[in-house]
């Protein structure tokens, strides 16, 4: 890879004419293609072999690989990339399959019919907005060429292994050869630069516009899912191949019409406020540390995107001070999106329950003379994380309710008196 300092393997040239490899069916598929995207007409009036020349997939009048996959024919795909290939199946469990099919052709023609068979049991949601009916899949077909077109892309075609899609009853999986190269994780896909396993191939993709090289295709994908009120997709680098899974989920047709709405007022939701609002639908909070993780952010630009979807768009509202800070999303959003979630009211009744609890338990322990709490014993009465258990010690304290003795693994907190004058 040229990133890497490896060879290209999608720029080795093919023996013979690069004629008697060219499909003109896969050349009429890739056209089909790019001008759905809009490639530029004159680039796609050229003759096969000008077109390909002109993409740089033919050197010297032999056809490359890249040029291989894009516009072979079947027998020279199976002559010179023997391990090439695509297997779809539909699983009955995690070990038994009820539907094969396996395929060789042209990457363009392959996608086709991998997506017709994928759309063939993809069940639609029909929602009613006023005098409109809207169709929704259960997998928006933009996610789902977006995944089938990286891993095409991203495939390391030196493995002798076909792009596995299985279709489970509730999820998708697409696998491919090769795991992630040039610093890319499953931690920093939504904003690494791009980095091509496959340079020649993507090139030539990105000028018939298939694809583009701005890392929009994963964002693409999570934001499908999100607006649908779905998780987004799961990704995991196995060491020698990338999995990504789809989970089917029922589409939330509130959360839906809410993104429609914003939308109308000129408020496009941001990936990154899809994935917080997405959280706080299942977690009563946020905070900066999780918020970076999550959306794959610095602190700092976390910080000021958590401060504008609540100031600017109020999406969010704030608790807490300083390092204790975190935000839960805004009682009017609950009602708007018509979740099952607790309220906000309710949420801060909790909380102060909690609160009050812990400083009866460590009331009764110093009239004992006991010790205090530690952070985990005060988990497991409270039933909160370590960050929430934390923030409501440090509103205790700031209250002149507790203190802490200790250090390290010994801390624990402990009542003070003071909000009793100190005695």
């Amino acid at each position: 890879m040229v990133e890497t300092g490896e060879t290209d393997y999608t720029a080795t040239k093919l023996s013979g004419s690069a004629e008697s490899h060219v499909s003109a069916a896969a050349m009429e598929h890739l056209r089909d293609f790019a001008r759905k995207e809009q490639a530029p007409e004159d680039l796609l009036e050229l003759s096969d072999i000008d077109l390909l020349s002109t993409l740089g997939l033919i050197s010297g009048n032999r056809l490359t690989l890249a040029g291989l996959l894009l516009a072979g024919k079947k027998s020279s795909i199976k002559t010179f990339l023997s391990g090439y290939g695509w297997t779809h199946l539909r699983m009955k469990s995690d070990t038994q399959y009820s539907d094969r099919m396996d395929g060789q052709e042209a990457l363009l023609v392959a996608l086709e019919r991998i997506t017709d068979r994928i759309m063939a049991d993809n069940p639609i949601t029909t929602v009613e907005q006023g005098l409109f009916h809207f169709e929704y899949r259960s997998y928006p077909e933009v996610a789902l060429r977006e995944a089938l077109m990286n891993a095409f892309c991203h495939s390391d075609y030196q493995i002798a292994a076909p792009l596995i899609i299985k279709q489970f009853p509730d999820k998708i999986e697409i696998s491919n050869a090769g795991g992630f190269i040039g610093g890319i994780s499953p931690d920093n896909i939504l904003h690494h630069m791009p980095v091509a396993r496959n340079p020649l191939l993507v090139e030539a993709m990105t000028r018939l516009r298939l694809i583009n090289r701005s890392n929009l295709g994963i964002p693409r994908m999570f934001t499908a899912m999100l607006i649908e009120g779905k998780e987004p997709p799961l990704i995991s680098d196995q060491g020698d191949s990338v999995s990504l899974i789809f989970m089917a989920g029922e589409m939330s047709v509130p959360f839906r019409m809410f993104v429609a709405e914003e939308g109308k007022k000129g408020r496009i939701l941001s990936l990154d406020h899809l994935l917080i609002i997405q959280y706080l639908l299942g977690h009563s909070e946020i905070d900066a540390t999780i918020a970076a993780r999550i959306c794959q952010r610095r602190k700092t630009e976390i910080r000021e995107i958590l401060s504008r979807m609540e100031s600017n768009f109020g999406y969010l509202e704030r608790g807490g001070t300083g390092r204790g800070t975190y935000w839960m999303l805004h009682q009017e959003i609950y009602r708007e999106i018509g979740t099952a979630h607790i309220s906000v009211w309710n949420r801060r009744i909790e909380r102060e329950t909690a609160k009050t609890r812990i400083l009866s338990i460590l009331k009764q322990k110093a009239k004992h003379g006991e010790s205090g709490l530690s952070n985990a014993e005060i988990r497991k009465i409270t039933r909160a994380s370590r960050d929430q258990v934390k923030r409501f010690m440090a509103e205790l304290r700031d209250e002149g309710s507790v203190n802490t003795s200790g250090k390290g693994a010994g801390t624990v907190w402990e009542y003070t008196r003071k909000e009793n004058g100190g005695k």
